[in-house]
């Protein structure tokens, strides 16, 4: 399980300190590995600066857990520059999603990725994030990615469906990429589902926030413990709605709020936090699943 913290900002600066409480209790909790500066890391808001200090906080609070730091900006030279910032920091890999204004073709993404991987030669996770990018990654646009040098797993979005379904699903995508790539899912109202079909990751928002509950419910999943599996994701079924309507960076952030991780609002504006009702159904999800 890969968690993925917020980066908090406090006085529109990054509050690096608040990063590394987040990182600690995700590590503390037990997760496989940490995901900064990805979507929920709000890394196209960042500069080049606060990426930076944020990947060097996050490994140091780490420890042996490896960390992985989003790249994915407008311009491949800035990418390619925050790759290479990263590795320096001691990142174990990279997360790219591709980032464009512009809509960008299928050659276009297949030439992004390969520039960074020929330039850094980081293990690389393909990100794909349909909701903000709108790049779908395609059969064909997977199996060219995936072809690449370094490229070490995919991160696919979660989807509706049972555990056959699910499992189907992955076999599909495993002949499309070569053996040694993994295959994860995101997505945490599909995460039991995908871990049970046997995914090889759970790429998690809900881990870097609440990681203690996150990780039980992974390996509730894992383990094939039904009851536990049911429970929590009843309890969490409100909060999972709010995130599907209105992003998990948000969620992520209340909760972070709430229990005093951070100080609020701790968004980079435009960004606006959640409305108190909001506020108010997550923290009781959060409680209630706490209590399972």
């Amino acid at each position: 399980m890969s968690a993925f913290p917020l980066s908090p900002f406090a006085a529109d600066g990054v509050d690096v300190d608040a990063l590394g409480r987040l990182v600690s209790a995700a590590v503390a909790a037990g997760v496989d590995s940490v995901g900064v500066l990805g979507s929920t890391g709000v890394g196209p808001y960042l500069t080049r600066d606060e990426r930076r200090r944020l990947v060097a906080r996050a490994v140091a609070a780490a420890g042996d857990v490896p960390v992985l730091a989003g790249v994915g900006t407008l311009r491949t030279s800035d990418v390619l520059a925050h790759a290479q910032d990263a590795a320096d920091a001691g990142a174990a890999g990279l997360l790219l999603v591709p980032v464009s204004y512009q809509p960008l073709t299928d050659d276009e993404v297949v030439g992004l990725y390969a520039d960074v991987t020929a330039r850094v030669p980081l293990p690389l996770v393909v990100y794909e994030n349909r909701r903000t990018t709108s790049v779908a990654f395609t059969d064909d646009l997977l199996a060219r990615v995936t072809a690449l040098p370094h490229v070490a797993a995919v991160k696919v979005p979660g989807a509706p469906g049972d555990v056959a379904a699910v499992r189907d699903r992955l076999a599909h995508l495993r002949t499309l990429v070569p053996a040694h790539v993994g295959v994860g899912m995101s997505g945490d109202a599909f995460a039991a589902t995908a871990l049970a079909a046997g995914a090889d990751t759970w790429w998690s928002v809900l881990a870097g926030v609440l990681p203690v509950t996150a990780v039980r419910l992974a390996r509730a999943a894992r383990d094939g413990d039904a009851a536990t599996v049911a429970a929590l994701t009843d309890a969490l079924a409100p909060l999972l709605a709010v995130v599907g309507e209105r992003g998990g960076v948000r969620v992520a952030a209340a909760l972070a709020e709430h229990r005093g991780l951070v100080a609020g609002p701790c968004l980079p504006r435009p960004l606006l936090g959640l409305d108190p009702a909001e506020r108010a159904t997550v923290v009781a999800a959060a409680e209630a699943a706490e209590r399972v």
